[in-house]
């Protein structure tokens, strides 16, 4: 039989009479010693609870607010959203985790596991319910290697990759797919950034595109080569004032890999295309400053490794 107290309008329920008698003396020390805080909101209120109101509250005021809801909602669907917050624990996290690296990519349940560290401080510090992270007591799956992956030129009579990706995005139902990946190549630029491009911050005649809102925080003016330039007169203008009217990173996405399986290439993400758009502009003699300033990298570190530099041409150098 369960046997449940109260003590100052405190309540919870225990498996055993010495179970609860023990819970009582330690809340009425902490009332004594007037450290006492209520946890009775951490006992009553479920994880989903909690998921649903940050997905309503906190993820719409971040910039990857659809792939959040993503993550959100299918962690609804996890057995723990079902449990009291008060009563998970470090090691729950740990199978959650465990068993998720079985299925998925360490970087995807390293952001998943993030989303949950996040919503347990904001509970605690904005939404006073005093409940512990359990996320703080667990190792975060580690960074996976930085991609590396550039298109590759045909050997052999064979296309290039290049080639073979702009035949296959020219043949897409997607009109729009075959110049934004144009325009990837040639500027760098996110996918989100390339969605969300207007005519009114595009100045054909500078040859710059402003990106007001980027994924840093900051704004960016991106300079536009030539081929970039004939991209963009080469498409239609509206009223709505959009480059790509009703596109979505979603719609890019599904048109992109449809388009990568015709082409007959393996293992090419569309961000990929950033990386070999980047690597061009260190090719091009580029110093790492200016390349900076088109990519809009904060971090000079993380530009390091798009430089591929070799010791034989370094030797060169130096004569």
């Amino acid at each position: 039989m369960q046997e449940q107290l109260s003590t100052d309008h405190q309540c919870n329920t225990f498996d055993t009479r010495a179970a609860a008698e023990k819970w009582v003396r330690a809340v009425e020390y902490e009332m004594d010693q007037g450290i006492f805080v209520s946890r009775a909101e951490a006992e009553s209120t479920t994880l989903r609870e909690l998921l649903e109101r940050y997905k309503e509250e906190i993820t719409p005021l971040k910039k990857g607010v659809a792939s959040e809801s993503a993550r959100i909602r299918a962690f609804l669907k996890h057995s723990l959203a079902h449990r009291i917050v008060a009563s998970i624990r470090g090691v729950d996290i740990a199978r959650y985790r465990d068993a998720r690296l079985k299925k998925v990519l360490p970087a995807t349940v390293k952001k998943e596991l993030v989303i949950i560290s996040h919503l347990f401080e904001v509970a605690r510090k904005e939404w006073g319910i005093h409940v512990a992270n359990p996320v703080r007591d667990i190792k975060l799956p580690p960074h996976s290697k930085a991609r590396e992956r550039r298109l590759q030129t045909g050997h052999d009579g064979e296309k290039s990759e290049e080639s073979r990706l702009l035949e296959a995005c020219k043949g897409a139902k997607n009109p729009f797919l075959l110049p934004i990946v144009h325009l990837a190549l040639e500027t760098a630029m996110r996918q989100a950034e390339l969605v969300s491009l207007r005519w009114e911050n595009i100045d054909l005649n500078r040859r710059t595109a402003h990106l007001p809102d980027t994924k840093n925080g900051e704004s960016r003016d991106v300079p536009l080569s030539s081929i970039a330039i004939r991209v963009l007169r080469s498409l239609p203008r509206g009223i709505h004032g959009q480059v790509f009217p009703g596109l979505t990173t979603e719609a890019v996405k599904r048109a992109y890999i449809r388009a990568v399986r015709r082409a007959g290439i393996e293992d090419l993400h569309f961000h990929d295309l950033r990386h070999e758009a980047t690597t061009r502009f260190f090719e091009l003699g580029l110093n790492i400053m200016e390349v900076a300033s088109i990519t809009g990298h904060k971090d000079l570190r993380m530009l390091r490794r798009y430089t591929h530099l070799k010791a034989e041409d370094l030797a060169r150098k130096l004569g």
